[in-house]
């Protein structure tokens, strides 16, 4: 049986390891998983009411079009709803923006050195050709990006802040960047940390301006509802036509929709999450520096943190029980921010072990 070439030589997406698989594999108990970016406060008890109460129609198909999730998001972000595109996680609407604009193996998608691996795999699933830009001190270096573009380029990737660095561009910046792009070549602009950023929502304005921004994000991370997978993605609504598409009926579950309307109404929980990852980004910047170590500074709910033997150590971490994540970055482990406790724990294995 012979599968399409261009997927031949791809590896399947590989997520942090599960806590339940390293608790069978050494038969430990109370493993701290640092791994994947997950909220470490847990879904707020609000949404998590929502959830139980949205239980009894789980006989019933969801709203294929997400009617109410799309007017909750269209009033918090004001937008015209049908700019709003739903999707399960962010994660499968970077896939579908892909699958809308890059239709031939001649075809170039641009992205960043360091940057999310979905933007690679999608590219080479698709067959096309991934244009990489050297990244600049491990962030997106934007001019480098410009030289890539040619007439074979039908979409540009950005990921900001930037996972798997913590790396930020300023809006300046990529506004500027903007302005220098044809108006026939898409730039999603992957915001999947945004929330962090305690920053006022400028770019959504951008959109009364740019016809081919696209701008992606998720609850999974401040919202704390990964486990759901739900995302969503803001663009002109011919675009949003486009991405609708090629979406799949029922992509985002019932209770998923039901989740991220009442997180969006959660402001308390928002706050919370915010002020426990800038005290926990701060907690582990000052245990590095104490251990010595080397790190990228971050703007997202992570650190990528440098070691001499990476691999080395995250497996000595494994059997001290705590995950975290090797990256396509040389000697890097990318460390989500946990509780203080989580961190504290997290610490004392690296004192232990270096």
């Amino acid at each position: 049986m012979n599968a399409c070439e261009s997927i031949l030589g791809l590896s399947p997406y590989q997520g942090g390891k599960p806590i339940e698989e390293l608790e069978r594999e050494l038969g430990i108990k109370n493993v701290i998983k640092l791994a994947s970016n997950e909220n470490p406060l847990g879904a707020s008890l609000k949404v998590v009411e929502a959830i139980k109460l949205s239980l009894k129609d789980a006989h019933r198909y969801p709203d294929g079009n997400g009617y109410e999730l799309k007017r909750a998001i269209s009033q918090h972000l004001d937008v015209a709803l049908e700019m709003i595109s739903l999707g399960n996680g962010s994660n499968e609407l970077l896939e579908l923006i892909a699958r809308v604009f890059v239709c031939k193996n001649t075809d170039e998608v641009i992205f960043s050195q360091y940057a999310f691996v979905v933007y690679p795999l999608v590219t080479q699933a698709l067959g096309a050709t991934a244009k990489v830009a050297p990244a600049k001190d491990y962030s997106h270096d934007l001019n480098a990006m410009l030289e890539l573009i040619n007439d074979n380029t039908k979409l540009i990737f950005i990921a900001n802040p930037n996972n798997p660095t913590g790396t930020l561009v300023s809006d300046d910046e990529i506004y500027n960047f903007l302005i220098k792009i044809p108006s026939d070549i898409p730039v999603v602009l992957d915001q999947a940390y945004f929330e962090y950023l305690n920053v006022s929502d400028e770019v959504v304005d951008w959109l009364n301006e740019f016809d081919n921004l696209i701008i992606t994000r998720t609850f999974s991370k401040a919202y704390g509802l990964a486990g759901l997978r739900v995302g969503y993605s803001v663009c002109s609504p011919i675009i949003a036509d486009f991405i609708n598409r090629v979406r799949e009926p029922f992509n985002v579950n019932h209770t998923a929709q039901v989740a991220a309307i009442c997180a969006l109404s959660d402001l308390d929980y928002l706050e919370e999450s915010k002020k426990v990852n800038i005290n926990g980004l701060r907690q582990l910047e000052k245990g590095f520096k104490k251990l010595k170590l080397t790190y990228i500074p971050s703007h997202a709910n992570f650190i990528a943190v440098k070691f001499s033997n990476a691999m080395k150590i995250y497996n000595d971490l494994l059997k001290e029980g705590v995950i975290v994540r090797p990256v396509e970055m040389d000697n890097f482990l990318r460390i989500s921010i946990g509780t203080t406790e989580e961190n504290t724990y997290l610490l004392r294995a690296l004192e232990k072990i270096l």
